[in-house]
């Protein structure tokens, strides 16, 4: 199980990504129609004055019954070691265990 304290974070990081994705999607837009020098790095300046935390690229995956981040399946939404256990349990639908 993961620290509270860390999947705390990531919801909060969450949060600002979708409060934040208007306007950073607004900026962007206008980045491409830009063409001198000046306004681009204005623009520029306005992107980097957002938040860190609201930037898409610092999200993690994370199981979503222990929360935590390596050995995720996207698939399912599940670590390693809980998708392995349910899929003994047959509460997966449509896993096997393979053999050959």
């Amino acid at each position: 199980m993961a620290k509270k304290s860390m999947i705390q974070r990531e919801k909060k990081r969450e949060r600002l990504v979708t409060k934040y994705e208007k306007k950073r999607n607004e900026i962007k837009h206008s980045l491409k129609k830009v063409t001198s020098y000046k306004e681009r790095l204005g623009l520029y300046t306005k992107l980097q004055a957002l938040p860190r935390n609201s930037f898409p690229t610092r999200l993690r995956n994370r199981c979503w019954l222990t929360g935590r981040t390596r050995g995720y399946y996207r698939q399912f939404g599940l670590s390693r070691h809980v998708l392995r256990e349910m899929a003994h349990a047959c509460l997966l639908p449509g896993v096997v265990k393979s053999s050959w």
